[in-house]
């Protein structure tokens, strides 16, 4: 019997490209996400599984995704939001939603993950954090406080957790050309890949690789790290 997974923020990008190598790598993967229903439901076409609608920033909903899907064995924190501008002109509906999605959205699901996961004595969860959680930056204060409190969670959880079975850990990418990078310019993208040492920018590939290595047994004595999957520049 395969074993079930969750990603969420699975419609395109680095989501999707996880549930692809889960699913490749044999997981019954089910797909979440909010607003791109017409990506979410052509993916879960191609991989045979489920997709489920829900903000992850409301327990309610993600309460009603959890009943109407199952428990599951592996957690993949994926949803995110992003914001570009300076710390004095985000407004604090903006700086409430990207705490209430980036961090609100980890807190809902794990707290549905868990009882099953405790039960069985098993289970791993990855998060998604950034780079910029230990780097900082500039016009991106929110972000990444948003990203710093997850790594700080995925930490504190390891530990929390790891006496139930279950393996926390997060992957943090760096410059990986999705839709979140939309704003900048392809010379601009250019000029990024030019400060990594691999000289490139990452894809969602990337990410996805190592999330499901993570997700894997060869990670089994892996929890509490927080990987950086940047190519190498520190921005």
């Amino acid at each position: 019997m395969k074993k079930r997974a969750l990603v969420t923020g699975a419609s395109r990008g680095i989501g999707a490209a996880t549930a692809r190598a889960l699913a490749a790598d044999g997981w019954e993967v089910n797909l979440n996400y909010f607003q791109s229903e017409a990506q979410a439901l052509a993916l879960a076409e191609e991989l045979g599984c489920r997709a489920f609608r829900a903000d992850v920033a409301d327990p309610a909903q993600v309460r009603a995704m959890f009943q109407a899907m199952g428990p599951v064995e592996l957690l993949v924190n994926n949803a995110g939001i992003a914001h570009d501008g300076l710390i004095t002109d985000i407004t604090e509906e903006e700086w409430h939603r990207l705490f209430d999605v980036n961090v609100g959205g980890v807190f809902n699901c794990v707290r549905c993950a868990l009882p099953h996961m405790i039960h069985e004595k098993h289970g791993i969860i990855i998060n998604t954090s950034s780079v910029l959680a230990r780097y900082g930056g500039s016009c991106e204060a929110a972000y990444t406080a948003t990203k710093s409190a997850v790594e700080g969670l995925t930490r504190s959880l390891a530990r929390e957790l790891g006496p139930s079975g279950i393996r926390v850990n997060a992957v943090a990418p760096g410059v990986i050309e999705t839709d979140m990078l939309a704003c900048f310019t392809r010379e601009e993208l250019d000029d990024m890949a030019d400060k990594a040492p691999i000289e490139r920018n990452g894809v969602p590939e990337d990410v996805a690789r190592v999330t499901a290595l993570l997700a894997s047994d060869a990670c089994a004595f892996v929890t509490g790290a927080i990987i950086p999957v940047d190519g190498g520049n520190r921005l």
